[in-house]
């Protein structure tokens, strides 16, 4: 780092040096880390281009039709750009799907028909699907109310997918198996495509009409290929997240199998429509843009997120995934020692990030959350966890969840500036 970068970061925010020289080790410790980071992103971006080049995107693919949305050129063109580029046979995608969840509750729904049972494979799912499922709470329209039928199998210890367990949990009424690449609210390792693969393989031996699902959410770009290329059927995700690069201003997307993703897209629009309608409010540039973008800036997440780890190990804490890991998602999960130290935690990357620097995210009650919340992310895109963030539910054990990055130069001041006001309260 150059001494006057090291100078403008303490006399700037009062780091010292003690806490610059931390990271630094850390960084030193990882390049090998860095440098398979960077091969993927290189392949990655080729996908992507490749995908531009294959469908001729221009300028006149921008623009955007309005009313019912008839005849969108530039609708029609980016989920064709996304669908080559995530080795799906077709997607749907736009600001219509409004984010990661309600795409997958558009694909549960679509899919599925009363009786139907479908077997979440890796435990326990995310907060939000909870609610969605039916598992708790009282909101009307869930998959339960439905008549929907809902198994899991639980992950083996040491956090690897079930495999005989799946097998034996696929009955005549199983209609769909899930697996959830990323860890959720949980603290386990995210599903390597490798560990999909196998999944998907165990699964279809049994029943191979099976239909095998993946909340890809965090998983996009993470290695050089995706679930669908894996085996996989279907598979959904947020454009807030990886694939948008931090540009998208909001939406999802479905991908997979063609016959598959026309279900879905009578349910996300309503059927005799389904993708050939949908606005797109002015956001097609941007979603061009954002997936262009996503490999590189997937990049700077993913090195960021293994300096956080190191950086925290050094200190003595337990993380997942450690640095030198395989990583599979962008998001490491920190064990914090106390519920005041979780919250000095997300309140310093909310300090760190360029928007509402000033304001401090305090635990609240969130829509679909069992627990007190809380959650930073000063970011451009509202909610947005491709950039600097991180949350948590106040509960034990205290993890935080920390995600993301537009760039890596920007992780390494968050990094930094976090364990210095840890240090500054006492409570490292």
């Amino acid at each position: 780092m150059l001494e006057e970068t090291r100078k403008l970061i303490k006399e700037g925010y009062g780091i010292e040096d003690e806490t610059m020289d931390l990271v630094e080790k850390a960084e030193s410790l990882i390049t090998a880390t860095f440098k398979r980071y960077d091969d993927i992103a290189q392949y990655n971006q080729v996908r992507v281009l490749k995908a531009f080049h294959k469908n001729r995107i221009n300028e006149s693919h921008f623009s955007w039709a309005n009313g019912y949305g008839h005849d969108d050129f530039g609708r029609d063109a980016v989920a064709r750009v996304y669908a080559d580029a995530l080795g799906a046979e077709k997607c749907i995608v736009g600001p219509f799907i409004q984010d990661g969840t309600h795409a997958l509750a558009c694909t549960y729904l679509g899919l599925l028909r009363p009786g139907d049972q479908f077997i979440y494979c890796t435990g326990k799912p995310y907060d939000t699907m909870e609610t969605v499922i039916g598992l708790r709470g009282s909101e009307p329209g869930t998959l339960k109310e439905f008549g929907i039928k809902y198994g899991q199998v639980d992950l083996l210890e040491g956090g690897m997918i079930d495999l005989e367990g799946c097998k034996k949990a696929i009955g005549p009424e199983t209609k769909m198996v899930v697996v959830q690449r990323s860890l959720g609210y949980s603290y386990r390792h995210a599903f390597s495509i490798d560990e999909i693969r196998r999944w998907v393989s165990a699964c279809k031996s049994v029943k191979p009409d099976v239909i095998c699902m993946v909340d890809n959410c965090y998983g996009e770009f993470i290695d050089i290929c995706e679930p669908v290329s894996a085996g996989a059927d279907i598979m959904a995700g947020s454009l807030m997240k990886n694939p948008g690069g931090g540009i998208t201003m909001g939406g999802g997307y479905v991908a997979g199998r063609e016959d598959l993703v026309d279900i879905v897209a009578s349910r996300v629009v309503c059927p005799g429509l389904g993708t050939d309608s949908g606005l797109m409010y002015d956001q097609t540039r941007r979603i061009f843009q954002g997936i262009f973008c996503a490999p590189r800036t997937v990049n700077g997440a993913m090195k960021g997120a293994a300096l956080i780890s190191k950086a925290f190990e050094l200190l003595g804490y337990e993380v997942s995934p450690r640095a030198e890991d395989p990583r599979n998602d962008i998001v490491t999960a920190i064990k914090m020692k106390s519920a005041d130290q979780l919250i000095a935690f997300c309140e310093a990357v909310q300090m760190s990030a360029p928007i509402s620097a000033d304001f401090m995210p305090e635990p609240g009650k969130m829509s679909g959350y069992q627990d007190k919340i809380i959650l930073a992310s000063g970011s451009f895109v509202q909610g947005s966890t491709m950039e600097v963030s991180a949350d948590a539910p106040l509960r034990e054990p205290y993890i935080a969840y920390y995600q993301g990055g537009l760039s890596y130069e920007h992780v390494k001041f968050c990094c930094m500036n976090v364990i210095q006001v840890l240090k500054n309260r006492g409570l490292l």
